[in-house]
């Protein structure tokens, strides 16, 4: 039997003299470091990239803001101009995958390799304990991507900066708030705390899997099941949503829901039930069809308030913004130790 067919068994770690953590670090660094050469790569491209583009971005705006007078049609256009001029990151969605990459790249493979390819039985002969070994490791990559997500954060939140100015007419949409879920985790602390999610998603995920590959394809669907609850669902009920039966909701705020009322009845004021009560009160004519010459078109909201219709809007402000930075940081970052913990549990418990 030798050192790497031996099986390890919880409490069977070395008696030698413990290793210093320093030791532990320059291991850490030379088993990782291609992984960190690709995050560091990677971060490094996007940065790149969203620098050129913002300078682009950020030029049209000023160009834009210098138009006079600004109400005009022209001026309108290049305000319209300036905030589609890169479709890949004027939604966000297409950034929201880089701390899925670093997850599943640079965290998965932490301790799914080690326990594919057996070399852990080794490792865990050489003087520093098995906790202290996965902890080293997983503690030490999660502070250095995070670090380097929360610092292309801040590029990130200067490239936007145009799209939330209030000169700029597109915040007079739900689209252009700083809360939408394609926006909001980019900027302020989210990126940073999605990252570090999605690294402790795959440290867990290698440790339960022990296979890089399946580890991997496991960690994407748990990050993408995650991101997907928190901004469809979660996000809008940190804090209790404002509601408002006025005709447009706060500028820029972020609308969760609209419905009708009438005669303390409750309707919704989206999807195929909306539209079939639209075209049920309102007449050809009232639309301004064709028979109906100089009859302006009646809007939706106008043509239920017609029929005594209320129309109620839920939102949340844009003033809750930073608020909500911190609440989904906290949580992220609670998360995080939790999975970390867990795995380092795991890794006390679980015999080879």
């Amino acid at each position: 039997m030798t050192t790497l067919t031996m099986p390890a068994h919880p409490g069977q770690d070395a008696s030698l003299r413990p290793v210093p953590w320093r030791r532990m670090a320059w291991v850490t660094w030379r088993q990782h470091r291609v992984a960190l050469t690709g995050v560091a790569a990677l971060l490094g491209a996007l940065a790149v990239y969203v620098w050129i583009a913002g300078l682009q971005m950020h030029h049209a705006y000023a160009t834009a803001t210098a138009c006079r007078p600004l109400t005009s049609p022209a001026c309108g256009n290049l305000f319209l101009n300036a905030n589609q001029m890169n479709p890949v990151l004027a939604s966000g969605y297409a950034l929201l995958a880089v701390p899925a990459l670093i997850g599943m790249f640079a965290g998965a493979p932490v301790l799914a390799r080690e326990m594919e390819t057996g070399t852990f039985r080794y490792a865990w002969t050489q003087g520093f304990g098995r906790w202290r070994w996965t902890l080293a490791k997983l503690v030490a990559l999660a502070v250095v991507v995070t670090a380097a997500a929360g610092a292309i954060s801040v590029l990130f939140s200067w490239y936007y900066q145009p799209y939330f100015a209030a000169r700029n007419p597109a915040m007079a949409f739900s689209e252009a708030s700083p809360l939408t879920p394609g926006l909001f985790p980019l900027r302020g602390v989210g990126f940073a705390a999605w990252t570090l999610a999605a690294f402790a998603i795959g440290g867990l995920a290698g440790m339960l899997i022990r296979r890089v590959v399946p580890a991997i394809a496991a960690t994407l669907a748990a990050y993408a099941g995650l991101a997907v609850a928190t901004g469809g669902f979660l996000r809008q009920h940190y804090l209790t949503p404002l509601v408002t039966s006025r005709l447009n909701a706060p500028v820029a705020a972020w609308t969760t829901s609209q419905w009708l009322t009438k005669d303390g009845s409750r309707s919704p004021a989206h999807g195929d039930r909306a539209i079939n009560l639209f075209q049920h009160l309102c007449s050809a004519s009232a639309l301004g069809a064709p028979g109906s010459p100089g009859k302006p078109p009646l809007s939706p909201v106008q043509c239920f308030l017609q029929h005594g219709y209320t129309q109620w809007t839920s939102y949340q402000p844009t003033s809750r913004f930073w608020p909500f930075q911190w609440i989904e940081g906290g949580w992220l970052l609670a998360l995080s130790a939790l999975l970390i913990a867990a795995t380092v549990w795991l890794v006390r418990r679980r015999a080879a």
